[in-house]
């Protein structure tokens, strides 16, 4: 490989009992700590060490990971040994925000991505994971970029009003105020230019490049802006992954693959579906990504289960 690749990793350990008091001056219900669509967001299990193992294992041309969080440091990072987890970097939120770090704290994803091309450091090419994204095989660079360009997985979907069905039956009016994922990506794909159609991307790690938001951002900067200045999710922000893919989509600066390669397991399914994922399908050499989602909601028994996998399974 000619060209430095990093990792990167958005965390918050939502249970820090200084996280929570730092929180609660900015809700206006309180009750909403315990609504459990909202804690997941930002509790954890300590599935972001095998987050890295992962990576650490199956993507020996990664340089540096960097974790970008909060005033925190996760657990596995503070017990380490000497010569462990050397190229491991722990970001704090206020060396990326900057000249923006009055918009400081913030309590969601949006913003920080927004952010994540300021790290310090931080090379033109790096891919984006969350927490709870894990490599299930040997990756290469072209799985991720092709000629320095991002390889983008993902599937075209018409605007939610361009669908026949949402003309019949239109959302109602506290529908059209959650701020959803796939809305947040159509929200990426408006700023872009586009007017009828996306390109949905799934729960798996994103090649990203620096420059792409850099170039955009300091063209744009009220939409920079705009996007960091909420506390908490909004339905008016959109997801940094999905503007930087439909910018490379619309300068022709990337490949298009509609195959995720991806496991997906969320902790409502039925737990002998996850087990027979978990225990079968993962060692299928065309199954690059898993996404185990909300494990923090998971009941005892399917957590301990899925805990054991992943330190079964990621051993260095």
């Amino acid at each position: 490989m000619s060209y430095p690749i990093d990792a990167v990793i958005t965390w918050v350990d939502g249970k820090d009992e200084q996280h929570q008091l730092k929180m609660l001056p900015y809700l206006n219900d309180k009750k909403i700590t315990k609504n459990k669509e909202f804690r997941t967001r930002l509790d954890q299990v300590e599935e972001i060490k095998y987050s890295v193992n992962s990576i650490l294992r199956y993507a020996k041309f990664i340089r540096n990971i960097f974790i970008v969080t909060d005033n925190q440091t996760p657990n596995f990072i503070k017990n380490k040994n000497a010569g462990e987890y050397e190229n491991v970097f722990i970001i704090d939120h206020k060396d990326i925000f900057k000249e923006h770090s009055s918009y400081l704290p913030v309590f969601s994803n949006r913003p920080v991505e927004t952010k994540l091309y300021n790290i310090p450091g931080l090379a033109e090419h790096f891919i984006y994971f969350n927490d709870d994204f894990f490599l299930l095989n040997e990756v290469k660079v072209s799985d991720f970029f092709i000629d320095k360009k991002p390889l983008i997985r993902g599937k075209w979907l018409k605007f939610e009003e361009e669908k026949l069905r949402k003309k019949i039956f239109p959302p109602s009016e506290e529908d059209k105020i959650k701020p959803k994922h796939k809305r947040a990506q159509q929200k990426a794909a408006e700023v872009v230019g586009f007017k009828k159609k996306f390109y949905k991307f799934q729960h798996i790690p994103a090649p990203l490049r620096k420059s792409t938001f850099k170039t955009f951002f300091e063209n744009n900067p009220d939409i920079e802006i705009n996007n960091i200045k909420y506390k908490f999710r909004s339905v008016d922000q959109f997801t940094p992954q999905g503007l930087a893919n439909h910018i490379e989509i619309k300068n022709k600066t990337c490949t298009l693959k509609d195959d995720y390669q991806l496991i997906y397991i969320n902790r409502d399914k039925f737990f002998f579906l996850s087990k027979y994922k978990l225990n079968t399908m993962v060692n299928k050499s065309n199954k690059l990504f898993l996404n185990l989602q909300s494990l923090d909601q998971c009941p005892k028994d399917k957590l301990t289960f899925f805990l054991d996998w992943l330190d079964k399974r990621y051993i260095l």
